[in-house]
């Protein structure tokens, strides 16, 4: 397996922030269009509309628990311990984080968004218990 392979989950989760950036930049601009808010509205989150806010909060997310999924697939490239398992388990994660975005920007189930925000840690957790373990020179 190519080392590299770990990069694909990481430039997915790449694209999954920019499709909330355009998607909060879609909803502030037809909150503005709408009339439902002024541009003034977004000096500070507080005053921003709800409609656009929850993009906001979503954006924070993905800059949040990512970093350190971030910083296990370039800790398991360098260390040569991308195999199918790390590959499958960054890839559980990046689902996670994909079905967690689409729960925050759509019907926003507190239920849902957090099971996939718990599943997502779980699988993260794992992934650096293995990284602690190929350290060692275990597995």
């Amino acid at each position: 397996m190519h080392q590299t392979a770990i990069f694909w989950p990481m430039l997915a989760h790449v694209l999954l922030v920019y499709i909330v950036y355009l998607v909060m930049f879609h909803r502030r601009y037809g909150a503005i269009k709408s009339g439902e808010a002024k541009v003034s509205a977004y000096k500070v989150r507080s005053t921003e509309p709800a409609s656009s806010v929850t993009v906001a909060n979503n954006l924070i997310n993905q800059f949040e628990l990512p970093v350190l999924f971030h910083i296990l697939c370039l800790a398991l490239f360098v260390t040569n311990g991308v195999n199918y398992l790390t590959l499958l388990l960054m890839w559980l994660f990046i689902v996670t984080r994909y079905v967690h975005a689409w729960v925050h920007l759509s019907r926003n189930y507190v239920l849902h968004r957090s099971r996939m925000f718990f599943l997502g840690a779980g699988i993260l957790l794992i992934a650096w218990i293995w990284f602690a373990f190929h350290l060692l020179a275990v597995v």
